[in-house]
């Protein structure tokens, strides 16, 4: 059964994800002339394709399998591509808030039609 208690952790933990990956790719930029540096990224997948919603299904088959691991990568760090990993990420986070802010107007709707 579906309860906007179960989405809300879902979409928390989502929130927490992107606010990670958004650490490395800001890390990775920040250090994109440092020799040595080893990019850093999140890759969280395979934790959406374990959720039930149809958007997060579809989410986990663009990001691709894997794991909820902060991934360390041996190539160089191109500015570029963490630029446009930052964007992309950016717009998850934008969904995510979105899908929060519709559980909470849902859980308000609830609370004051139960009055």
């Amino acid at each position: 059964m579906y309860t906007p208690v179960d989405s809300m952790g879902k979409v928390s933990l989502m929130l927490d994800l992107i606010s990670q990956k958004q650490r490395a790719l800001g890390s990775n930029l920040a250090n994109v002339d440092t020799p040595g540096y080893i990019r850093q990224d999140i890759d969280f997948g395979q934790y959406l394709s374990s959720m039930n919603s149809p958007l997060e299904t579809k989410l986990s088959e663009k990001l691709g399998p894997s794991a909820i691991t902060q991934d360390r990568y041996e190539e160089p760090v191109n500015s570029a591509d963490e630029l446009l990993k930052i964007q992309e990420n950016a717009i998850l986070y934008s969904m995510a808030t979105r899908r929060m802010s519709n559980i909470i107007t849902a859980m308000k709707t609830a609370i004051n039609v139960g009055k």
